[in-house]
């Protein structure tokens, strides 16, 4: 009877199909295009398809779980939840070296802010293993990060002396360079703020304020990217990265890059291009109703000076805050895929 018994443990436990493992996965905003686009399909759908049942997850959002932008990461390496993701800039309060993900101006097309971010990748994956227990997955793109103003302007020196909502802590370094005023204002917030003149101007991604409706509380856009491409990070709490089987980890770290990330970046520069569009009416809009914004085009002047105070004030203040270890990472990295040094100390 013993044998009997154990011969069928065996055969049960052999036929049994293994355990699921199941994911808890916090993504970025709930309303915005990378969100319902790329975000809930990948973790929902595709990747539980493509491991065939052995992966199944259970997607929210930081805003649905009423998360404060800036916790989603250290929550993400306390365990509070698997997998979580949101925008670089959220998180330089605890990691100013981030802030050289995401830096104004240096590219201005998506192909560029691809390569800038696929050199910036492996420190990326230190910050993110030091600072919040966790592994890199994924960076994907908002679009660039551009200008929605409540009051007429006419070009970059036109921001000068207003109150302008940035959307990461370099932009708003380069708006005070600028002589404008940098205002933190959480994004949910920024309508009610451009309405009541708490703010004369707000950074964000074109489609991402076409989504939040800036459009009704502003009449100019200025399409210079202040705020970069405001990249989105993927990381999975390294403990449990580290409790999966190799074939697991193998399985995330393709569907990631192949079916998440390649997607997220070949629609960026069409986003940007259709965004500006259906915003201002120049152009075809492919996504939705036209709104009547002014466009305010940069001009070569507006991109030179920006440059210029990115390069002599902006870096150079950064450099300080990172340290000099990290500025020449920067340096021999993305410095080069964009063509600029910072000085390091």
């Amino acid at each position: 009877m013993k044998r009997t018994l154990l011969a069928f443990t065996a055969a049960v436990a052999f036929t049994m199909p293994a355990m699921a493992e199941e994911l808890s996965v916090v993504g970025s905003w709930s309303s915005l295009p990378l969100y319902n686009q790329y975000e809930a399909p990948f973790w929902g759908k595709t990747l539980p398809e493509a491991s065939g049942g052995k992966i199944t997850t259970q997607v929210t959002t930081h805003n649905e779980m009423n998360l404060g932008v800036a916790d989603v990461f250290r929550l993400l390496g306390q365990g509070v939840y698997d997998v979580g993701m949101t925008v670089g800039d959220y998180a330089v309060s605890d990691a100013p070296e981030l802030e050289g993900l995401d830096v104004p101006l240096v590219a201005m097309d998506a192909d560029k802010a691809k390569a800038a971010v696929d050199a910036a990748r492996p420190m990326v994956a230190d910050i993110f293993k030091d600072r919040f227990n966790s592994k890199l997955l994924a960076i994907a793109p908002y679009p660039p990060q551009v200008v929605f103003c409540n009051k007429e302007i006419n070009n970059l020196d036109d921001l000068k002396g207003l109150k302008v909502r940035a959307s990461g802590r370099m932009t708003a370094k380069f708006l005070e360079a600028l002589g404008a005023e940098g205002v933190n204002v959480a994004f949910s917030e920024v309508p009610g703020a451009l309405q009541k003149g708490v703010v004369d101007c707000a950074v964000t991604g074109a489609g991402s304020g076409y989504s939040a409706g800036w459009w009704e509380v502003s009449t100019h856009l200025l399409t210079i990217p202040l705020g970069g491409w405001d990249p989105v990070v993927t990381a999975m709490n390294m403990d449990k990265w580290n409790a999966l089987d190799a074939e697991t980890q193998e399985l995330i770290t393709t569907q990631v890059a192949e079916n998440f990330e390649a997607p997220a970046w070949a629609s960026a520069q069409g986003a940007l291009v259709n965004d500006v569009a259906c915003l201002t009416g120049e152009g075809e809009c492919k996504s939705g109703e036209v709104r009547d914004m002014t466009l305010v085009e940069a001009s070569d002047a507006d991109i030179a000076k920006a440059r210029e105070i990115l390069e002599t004030k902006v870096l150079p203040e950064w450099a300080e805050r990172a340290g000099s270890d990290w500025a020449a990472r920067w340096n021999d990295s993305v410095g080069k895929v964009v063509g600029v040094t910072v000085p390091v100390k």
